[in-house]
């Protein structure tokens, strides 16, 4: 058995900064660091993330190689543009299980000429808040049995080529109200509840052969007050012993809110580190911030640390660097080569739901309504402007705040027909009063994020995705 520094270190996926590897990087994996974990900002396009995984490699065969691509409006490889593929609250609206396989395995081919092994996704979530301000669009739909067949679907397609799936967030985000990027979010359910509703669709990624499953920091008060992630209820009883897994469980970003605001203060990062793999889990995430060596080091110094004081047991840490390892399996061999829509556009197409007649009458003002993306998804390209800017000669593509009502008004004077852009408008009381405040305009709204309540019954386009294939099929209805 290795020592437990060369078994911490083993355990460890880091993110890091830039679009090649730093030298402090390759020296940790050419020592046994477990992996890494890409980011946007990793990223310039397939064939420069081709070069980079090439790099790691160099350093050590069977490094994890992670990323984050949910498509949709979560991103990695498509930072620059828009996903190549809807999202998967799109391709729960399109409700063609076969059709999300498909999807998966493109981006599963993909990530393998990327030379990636683990993306981070699907989320085997659900939709279940209205005022969830996380998943929303990331999550298949509201109805775990509806949900279900597409998580497999999505893993069975994914892991096609080699690239290991991961389901998230377990135990289920879709019910919390806050973001535990920032908070520690409490589940408002008994474990009866979540065995009936959001289990459901990780039982059918276990079903399906998913490689791993990602922790969320999550309390279930009957659990204990301690987040999924640190909590040995959810991850070894629960996750292990009531639904069988038994591949790798990496947990969310560890530096994140929930885990470090309750916890890193009196603990530090380090000492939720040795929580996370005492309670059951395997691979440690620390992606979400681009970390620095003396992060790592300290992870290692506590877990070490923990075993010489027999907190952890030396056999824990070693499984847990087993399985990590089993992630780092090289994906099927595939060429990197021009990204190809058509699939995505498929899809994209079958999942708009249109309501009303929305038609345009001339040359339309188009108007981008930009609130905030979420932390998990980041800046990205986003908008309908450009695309009916491409289709319709004469368009205006206008992009606009939730406080630009009167330039909006004004600008619409001028046009027969106005199509207002909004992502999840129904979380947004400013976007609320920028519609109101258009009542007096024949508008087609085209809604890219969680449709939320109705409005009014005005037309209206929901793509369910903020992908550039969702926009783009929007845009071709309405041309």
């Amino acid at each position: 058995m290795s020592s437990p520094e060369k078994l911490a270190e083993a355990v460890l996926l880091p993110g890091f900064a830039g679009t090649t590897a730093p030298d402090w990087l390759r020296r940790r994996i050419s020592d046994g660091l477990g992996g890494v974990v890409l980011f946007g900002r990793n990223v310039v396009d397939d064939e420069q993330v081709a070069a980079l995984t090439a790099q790691l490699r160099g350093e050590r065969d069977g490094v994890v190689v992670g990323i984050d691509e949910e498509g949709g409006d979560v991103t990695r490889l498509d930072v620059n543009t828009g996903s190549f593929v809807p999202g998967p609250l799109a391709l729960g609206a399109a409700d063609d299980p076969e059709l999300t396989t498909a999807v998966a395995a493109a981006l599963g081919e993909r990530l393998a000429a990327c030379g990636v092994t683990l993306n981070l996704a699907p989320c085997a979530d659900l939709t279940l808040a209205a005022e969830d301000p996380i998943i929303g669009v990331r999550a298949f739909g509201s109805d775990p049995a509806k949900a279900s067949p597409h998580v497999a679907a999505y893993v069975t397609g994914l892991q096609k080529y080699g690239v290991a799936a991961c389901a998230k967030h377990f135990p289920g985000h879709g019910a919390a109200t806050e973001d535990s990027h920032v908070a520690l979010p409490v589940l408002p359910r008994t474990p009866e509840e979540l065995r009936e509703i959001e289990l459901v669709p990780f039982a059918a990624a276990i079903r399906a052969g998913v490689r791993s499953v990602m922790s969320g920091h999550l309390v279930v008060r009957a659990w204990g007050e301690e987040p999924a992630t640190l909590n040995r209820v959810a991850l070894t009883d629960v996750l292990r012993g009531e639904l069988g897994f038994t591949g790798a469980v990496i947990t969310d970003a560890l530096e994140m809110g929930a885990v470090s605001g309750a916890y890193g203060k009196h603990d530090g990062l380090g000492r939720s580190a040795v929580r996370a793999l005492a309670a059951g889990a395997d691979a440690l995430c620390l992606g979400g911030a681009a970390f620095e060596a003396e992060h790592l080091d300290a992870c290692v110094t506590a877990i070490v640390a923990a075993v010489a004081a027999g907190e952890l047991a030396l056999d824990r840490l070693a499984e847990a660097a087993s399985r990590t390892a089993a992630l780092g399996t090289d994906p099927a061999p595939a060429t990197v080569g021009p990204v190809d829509r058509r699939l995505g556009l498929e899809a994209a197409r079958k999942a708009l739901r249109v309501q009303g007649s929305p038609r345009l009458a001339g040359p339309p003002l188009v108007v981008d309504v930009q609130t905030e993306p979420t932390i998990a998804a980041g800046p990205m390209p986003w908008g309908l402007g450009a695309h009916l800017a491409e289709l319709v000669p004469g368009t205006r593509a206008m992009t606009a705040t939730p406080e630009d009502a009167e330039a909006v008004l004004a600008a619409a004077r001028d046009f027969r027909s106005v199509v207002v852009v909004t992502r999840e408008a129904h979380r947004h009381p400013r976007v609320r009063e920028l519609l109101a405040a258009l009542s007096t305009v024949d508008y087609i709204r085209v809604e890219t994020g969680a449709p939320g309540p109705s409005d009014g019954g005005g037309p209206r386009i929901d793509t369910f995705s903020g992908s550039y294939v969702s926009l783009r099929a929007a845009a071709e209805y309405l041309a």
